[in-house]
């Protein structure tokens, strides 16, 4: 008989942010079924959960909550909870860049559009944990999606890295505020450079892309699935001692930055 090793067959897991086929949310939902979970979705718009239902064949489990407003997050809570006695887990799979002013210098960052990306991206993780702290199973898992380093200045990336270093930081202090009743436990997925619809947007990505590809130790890119495979063992009881804690999945790039081979490319290219 088949071993279930993550041992997620019959928990219910809430995943916040699919957008479509290519998104790590996705790939996320799609790991967990096959672990024999239940899954319901969060999604942004009655648009966005039209295409998600298609998607998973049924509506029934697709919500549509946009975090951006209190209201619909309270709203959020109580659905899921019509719908199970308990979560055994969160995924936070949410991030909005607000790029209306263009791309700029990031100390030309607007303060409107840095505190709408931050409210989305950031607090909404802290925002959906409080409203679900009630429901959650005493040691369930929160997982967020994260990035591989927030130290490295990406100028195309902009203020989206501060933003995500806030993120990492709220992993522990949730963690710490959880701890005091609960065994709730907040991890991160830090992916690479990922090809998605979400990075794709993000002005001059395709050819930092091509260069993490040849920067990460096999010289081929971070798949979407092996940064879900690594969120779903963090939502796993599997990893039930790692707690307010990154894991980096980038394929080794950030010990190669001084691959022989770039390196001379880039000396020839002088």
């Amino acid at each position: 008989m088949p071993t279930d090793f993550l041992q997620l067959a019959g928990k219910t897991i809430l995943v916040c942010g699919v957008a479509n086929k290519k998104s790590v949310a996705w790939h996320i939902a799609r790991l967990l079924r096959e672990a024999d979970c239940r899954v319901i979705y969060s999604v942004r718009s009655e648009e966005r959960r039209e295409q998600v239902a298609k998607l998973v064949g049924s509506a029934d489990d697709v919500l549509v909550c946009d975090v951006e407003y209190e209201e619909q997050i309270e709203r959020l809570a109580e659905e899921v909870a019509q719908r199970c006695d308990q979560l055994e887990g969160l995924v936070h799979s949410i991030a909005f860049a607000d790029y209306e002013d263009g791309a700029k210098p990031f100390h030309e960052t607007s303060k409107r559009a840095f505190l709408r990306t931050f409210d989305i991206s950031c607090f909404s993780l802290v925002a959906l944990s409080n409203a679900f702290r009630q429901q959650f199973a005493r040691d369930a898992s929160v997982v967020t999606i994260s990035i591989s380093t927030t130290r490295m200045a990406s100028e195309n990336y902009g203020y989206m890295a501060p933003i995500k270093a806030a993120v990492d930081s709220s992993l522990a202090f949730l963690a710490k505020s959880f701890s005091h009743t609960s065994d709730v436990r907040f991890n991160a997925a830090a992916a690479g450079l990922l090809k998605t619809s979400a990075s794709a947007g993000i002005p001059g990505y395709v050819d930092s892309y091509l260069f993490a590809e040849q920067a990460t130790l096999r010289h081929r890119a971070v798949a979407t699935e092996e940064v879900a495979a690594t969120a779903v063992f963090l939502l796993s009881p599997r990893s039930s001692g790692i707690n307010a804690q990154r894991v980096i999945v980038d394929a080794g790039m950030e010990t190669n930055y001084f691959d022989a081979q770039i390196v001379r490319r880039n000396a020839e290219g002088e």
